[in-house]
């Protein structure tokens, strides 16, 4: 269609636009919206806000004036007129741009004049104020009508209290249609042909005063004129590319709405999206216009269209806002029933002393009842309330307590709310599985939306939780890698070869946002493709501290969903970090062993951190790589059933060892071989002196509840103690030669007698004496269940009340790179399966 801006204005309907302050008064910005404005079809009208924070200067100049201190209320003018200066000469030059500052010195000359008497009586009233703030959009609406007419777009500045008339309120002045209606029609002949631009906010009541239209007025002053003018189309032009689904600040993945209804526009102005304002909506409503927000930085993305229909998707998006600064106020009922009803009391009481309520409920046995208001009111609030009671609370009916602040009232908007069954439930079901106290249930009579308050350190957590229950098709999990070795790189190359997969059949996104290394921090949260994060890792500089510090990144990291740190080290200090992640509310998937093998008390303590934090901590990996080990245990013991004896080979690496000793391999040569393959610890030491072993069964000991320390477990090693003091362990290995007779010898032995070597481990719980754990060589007969295992095979038996003759045996591959990371990558995804919950 043509955007001839002499197309006769009668032939098809009008369009607004409207740009607020940030898109007219930021550098750089406003050649874009002259280019919008340029493109649009025509006829249309433009409605523009002050430039940048002009408004917000122009508060402060008034209130320096009142205060009697010329020289800020001066500054503060200074600044309004250096922006108009600055940004007008981003798009004019020559004799326009000197026209034009010699326009703006006239709009500010009789708001000097005004704030030099308010310096004088020492008094800036509401109607004074107005008058004020009327000079900012005057100044915006003169600039773009100068710039779009120096581009050859015949453009006209149209003061809007020329036509838009009021009651007599200051601040936020009721407009009166008709009375607009009937002052705008004359002027429509002098706009053909041309583009109004259009000051928002500001109107001029029935005696002829400027007025204000409140909050987001300018915003109100588009949906009034597309009334007015019979236009089918609002387009808000901002800095964000639609309404999104929650804050962007508190949430990284927050997208646009593509379509709602009023009725959710509403919903979501009461709850505090700072976008929309009831009274916006209105105008709305009586014409059928559809509103349209778009982002002046990304014309060209769709943003949200606003209309009597919305979005007939039933899985359509939803938002979630969170207001904040907030109190909650409770009125306790002391007897199961009051000589009169409390409710109509308790509001009437407020609104007479002017304090907003957001929301409450009433209790339905006893006429308790919980209020959410502004914190900055909670004190006044309380105490109206108590005096408002007092004959109730002499005569101990009821209890007024004091206000819970700050809390944040956190809404769940949607269409389909009164439609869908379990909605409310997910909402409060995924709260749930993080932690986050509801202090109050709120729901709307519309069924449109439900609300809780929650304590203001829980807001982020809260509103990214139910954000993700509600907005993503799969739940979206943010991992932190610490080790990229043996078991961390091959969980990186899973990652990256089953990444399709996840998503297709698990319903899990599973994002890689950072990597860290024994010298390096590698962070991006928007994702790092898997399979480049060597060479990107490779790219940064090592930090000075070694390890690095990981805290500032787990502050990064709690602030994305569902973030997770996966730990493939065999590090020592681990707990003191993953006590740091339970806190940040990050969840721990590790297959490193040491922290489990602390002091019970330490141990205990770490998953009581993580208990009280509503955090997971997976350890699947520690016992049997990927074997269902310790998952199989912990279901025996839920279950109710009592386990007698637990025994197996629990190293795949001494498995390996014993394997191929047993085939006549020397003990050097074993060792080097299993080491090659990634089935060792990084020292093969931990392995041959059993200590791993140990630590393995101590972890399973303390699963069945026994309190036991690594000093309990009697360990007999794979070789002489003597041979396992080198640190080195290039060195270690060459010294194992010395031993290569002995052993094999001892090997033929057992051989001859029809027994195989294996490292078994034995936890005894209910042994005369105490429990009992020990673990060490062991030739075992024909018969034993270890003696079938070959290569890096684990297995583990589990004699219970239940398996007594016939024991529970785990068994498969129990060491290894891969099935190492494999089972790390289980452990993310029980993990995602949980937070993700019923969809």
């Amino acid at each position: 269609m043509s955007s001839n801006p002499s197309h006769p204005a009668a032939s098809r309907p009008w369009c607004v636009y409207k740009f607020g302050g940030s898109s007219v008064g930021t550098p750089g910005r406003l050649p874009r919206v002259l280019s919008l404005i340029s493109e649009a079809e025509r006829p249309l009208a433009v409605v523009v806000s002050a430039l940048g924070d002009t408004t917000d200067w122009l508060i402060s100049a008034a209130n320096a004036a009142a205060r009697g201190d010329a020289a800020g209320s001066g500054a503060e003018l200074s600044r309004v007129r250096s922006l108009a200066r600055s940004i007008a000469s981003t798009v004019l030059e020559g004799a326009v741009l000197t026209a034009h500052e010699k326009s703006v010195e006239q709009l500010l000359a009789p708001i000097e004049r005004l704030l030099t008497g308010v310096e004088l009586t020492r008094e800036c009233t509401p109607a004074t104020l107005d008058e004020v703030l009327s000079v900012g959009e005057r100044i915006s609406s003169e600039l773009v009508a100068r710039a779009l007419t120096a581009r050859g777009i015949p453009a006209l500045a149209v003061d809007a209290r020329t036509f838009l008339v009021t009651d007599e309120t200051a601040g936020a002045a009721r407009v009166d249609i008709e009375a607009s209606r009937a002052r705008l029609t004359p002027l429509l002949p002098g706009w053909e042909g041309k583009v109004p631009v259009i000051t928002g906010f500001i109107a001029r009541s029935h005696q002829g005063r400027t007025t204000t239209l409140g909050r987001n007025g300018s915003d109100y002053t588009a949906t009034l004129l597309s009334w007015l003018l019979g236009a089918r189309q609002v387009t808000v032009w901002t800095d964000v590319p639609g309404v999104m689904t929650a804050d962007p600040a508190l949430v990284a993945d927050a997208y646009p709405v593509p379509r709602m209804t009023y009725a959710e526009a509403l919903e979501l102005a009461h709850f505090g999206t700072r976008m929309f304002h009831p009274r916006t909506m209105i105008p709305l409503l009586e014409s059928g216009a559809a509103l349209h927000i778009r982002g002046t930085t990304e014309p060209d993305a769709p943003g949200t269209r606003i209309d009597a229909e919305g979005n007939p998707d039933p899985h359509r998006p939803t938002s979630v806002t969170s207001l904040e600064r907030l109190a909650l106020l409770h009125v306790e009922s002391l007897r199961p029933t009051l000589s009169e009803p409390l409710g109509h009391r308790v509001l009437q009481a407020l609104e007479a002393a002017r304090i907003t309520v957001w929301g409450g409920t009433l209790s339905a046995l006893a006429p308790s009842i919980s209020l959410v208001v502004p914190q900055a009111q909670a004190e006044r609030a309380h105490a109206v309330l108590e005096e408002a009671l007092r004959g109730e609370r002499e005569r101990r009916e009821v209890r007024v307590p004091p206000p819970h602040a700050p809390v944040t009232l956190v809404t769940l908007v949607a269409e389909s709310m009164g439609h869908r069954p379990n909605v409310a439930g997910r909402f409060f079901h995924a709260l749930g599985n993080v932690g986050v106290n509801v202090r109050a249930i709120l729901q709307g009579a519309s069924s449109r939306s439900v609300s809780c308050a929650v304590d203001a350190e829980d807001t982020a957590v809260a509103v990214r939780t139910v954000h993700s229950a509600f907005n993503l098709n799969e739940t979206e999990i943010n991992v932190v890698l610490v080790g990229k070795g043996t078991v961390g790189g091959r969980l990186l190359a899973q990652l990256a070869e089953n990444a399709k997969t996840l998503k297709a059949r698990h319903g899990v996104a599973l994002r890689l946002v950072g990597v860290v290394d024994s010298r390096r921090v590698l962070f991006e949260p928007r994702g790092l493709p898997p399979a480049e994060v060597h060479a990107r890792l490779a790219d940064v500089s090592p930090g000075t501290a070694t390890p690095p510090d990981v805290k500032p990144l787990l502050d990064r990291l709690s602030r994305l969903s569902v973030p997770v740190l996966v730990d493939c080290t065999a590090a020592d200090g681990m707990e003191t970090l993953y006590a740091e992640a339970f806190r940040r509310g990050i969840h721990v998937v590790a297959a490193n062993k040491k922290p489990l093998a602390r002091p019970w008390k330490e141990c205990d303590s770490l998953q009581a951190l993580a208990r009280a934090h509503f955090r997971t901590w997976h350890y699947e990996t520690t016992v049997g790589a990927s074997l269902p080990v310790i998952e199989t245990l912990k279901n025996l013991v839920r279950t109710g059933d009592r386990v007698e004896r637990i025994e197996g080979c629990f190293s795949g690496s001494l498995g390996a060892i014993c394997h191929a000793l047993m085939d006549g391999v020397p003990l050097s040569q074993a060792v080097r071989t299993a080491r090659a393959n990634g089935y060792t610890e990084p020292h093969p030491r931990d392995d041959l002196s059993g200590l791993d072993v140990a630590r393995k069964a101590l972890i399973l000991a303390r699963e069945l509840g026994l309190e036991l320390e690594l000093e309990d477990v009697a360990v007999e090693p794979l070789v002489p103690p003597e041979h396992l003091r080198e640190d080195d362990p290039e060195t270690f290995l060459r010294t194992l030669g010395s031993l290569d007779a002995d052993v094999s010898a001892q090997v033929s032995r057992y051989r001859a007698a029809g027994r195989s070597l294996r490292y078994l481990a034995q936890i005894l719980p209910n042994a005369p004496g105490g429990p009992r754990v020990k673990v060490g060589p062991v030739a075992v007969d024909a018969a034993h269940p270890a003696t079938g295992l070959k290569g890096a095979e684990a297995m583990v038996s589990f004699f219970t009340e239940r398996y007594r003759e016939f024991p529970l045996i785990v068994r498969g591959a129990g060491a290894g790179g891969e099935v190492t990371a494999a089972g790390v990558l289980a452990d993310i995804l029980r993990l995602a399966q949980n937070v993700r919950g019923r969809r």
